[in-house]
Formats: structure tokens, sequence, C-alpha cells
């Protein structure tokens, strides 16, 4: 036997096998827990990737699989391939310097193209969430956008909604803070009249948030505009950016899971309430 090959990752001779120093490559253990809990066996795998069994146990102990194998095995276990061998995704790895989840970065808001907005919107069938203060820009700029939520929900869309409490503290401060003079209570009741119609929907949650924002969200699906607050500024001076999901860590997810902590505070609408 000759001497083991002392390497690092990064120095590894043999492609494709993920080793630390000392040359001992690292069993993927989030492959393994995925499978368990997918209820899926190596025989399967080996089945719909068509390779032979003892290559899946080399994927198990540490070796990273063709993209092609990854895309299959990631779908078969129901696991992103970022989360399962995230070497071979550095690119929505945490911490990566760089993510291609930015589509695009606009200056203002109201940069952004209205045939950007109808877009997203058409494109979305399971999920749309938006919180931010009022954005009464929305529905008019988007003059049929209850008729639109209506029919998708009818196809099994999820909506959540969050607008700021027009009578709470904090919109007052935002009010002053943007130099409204006091309009923004009323800009809120419009938005809520706009989304009177669609308020019923059983798949349509509509709620009032009582937070300090720092950042407006408006997802579709995989795709997201955020808007980024920036002190004094109105809402459609804010900078904004485009982002799409390709992994579960990339900024994508931080948003993501920002509104959802956000959501989770929010509170019910009195019933009749504009």
């Amino acid at each position: 036997m000759g001497t083991p090959l002392r390497t690092s990752l990064l120095g590894s001779k043999r492609p494709g096998l993920v080793r630390v120093m000392g040359g001992h490559p690292v069993a993927n253990e989030r492959l393994r827990t995925a499978m368990a809990n997918a209820q899926v066996d190596i025989d399967q795998i080996a089945e719909a990737t068509k390779v032979d069994p003892k290559t899946i146990q080399r994927w198990l102990a540490g070796r990273v699989p063709h993209p092609r194998h990854r895309w299959m095995v990631s779908e078969l276990v129901g696991q992103e391939e970022g989360y399962l061998w995230p070497t071979a995704r550095p690119d929505v790895a945490p911490g990566a310097p760089a993510t291609s989840e930015v589509l695009a970065a606009y200056a203002h808001r109201a940069d952004i193209p209205s045939s950007a907005w109808n877009e997203l919107l058409a494109q979305a069938c399971r999920q749309i969430d938006i919180i931010g203060y009022s954005f009464l820009f929305l529905p008019e700029q988007t003059v049929n956008l209850t008729k639109v939520i209506a029919d998708k929900c009818s196809n099994g869309c999820k909506v959540r909604i969050a607008v700021a409490n027009p009578d709470c503290r904090h919109t007052r401060e935002r009010d002053r803070l943007e130099g409204l003079n006091g309009t923004l209570p009323a800009r809120i009741r419009t938005t809520l009249t706009h989304l009177q119609s669609i308020r019923t929907i059983p798949s349509v949650q509509v709620r009032y948030h009582e937070t300090h924002l720092y950042c407006a969200i408006y997802r579709f699906d995989d795709e997201m505009l955020v808007t980024p607050y920036l002190v004094k500024a109105h809402g459609f001076e804010h900078p904004a950016l485009h982002l799409r999901r390709n992994g579960p860590y990339g900024i994508f997810a931080t948003y993501s899971d920002h509104f959802d902590s956000l959501w989770s505070t929010t509170k019910a609408m009195s019933r009749g309430t504009n």
C-alpha cells in the first residue's frame, strides 16, 4: 500500500472527491439524512440515475456526482442541490462573495418597468407575498390586480399581504420621517379599498403590521422585488433589487425568512376594515 495522499479540499487530486486535511473523504451526511427522510434507498437512486449502486455508496462517502446526477438525486429526495453538495454550488453557498440571484438592481423603485411587475404577477402560481407601508402604487398601476389574484387563487395560489396599521405609532412616525404631512394613513386605507374584493377569498390573507420596516418585499413564487428603505426618502425613491431564488442560502432566502418573521407579528383586521 502506498502512502495515503494528504491534501486539502482545494488541493484534492481526485476530482469530485471532497477531502479534508489528512486525506480522509468527508461523508455526505446531508445526503444520507435526506434519503432517510424521503424513504429513498440506494437501489432506487441507482435505478433513477442509471449508475451502479457502488457509485451511490461513493457519493455517500463524499464523492460529488456529475451535475445531471445531482439534479436527479435532488429531485428524488426533495432537497436543494446546494444543500446536498455545497462545494458544487459555491454561488449559493452561505457567505458567497457574489450571488447570481440578483437579476437586476435599480437606483429607484420608480425605475422598475411596469412590464416587470406585470410579468411577475402573471407568472406567479403558488405564492404571492407583499409587505410594506401602503404600496398604493401597485393597485393603481396594475388596474386588474385583484382580478388576477382572484383567478390565481382559484387555481391554488396562496396570497399574504400586510399593510401598516394606519392608526399605529410607527405609521405616524414614518409619515413624519418622509414628510408626508399626515397623508400616509389615508394612502393605506385607499390600498385596502382597492383590495376589498379579494379579502373574502379563503386563500388570501390581508393583515396589519405594526413594525418599523427597513424594506418592502414583493414576492412572486421564486422571484422577488425588494426595496431597501433610505432615511427620509419616499417609496418611489428607494433603490430596488430583482431577485430569483437559486438555492437555500442566497439573498432570496434571507428576505424570504425576513418576510416570514414579520408576518408572524401581523394582526388580523376587523371585518369591514377599510
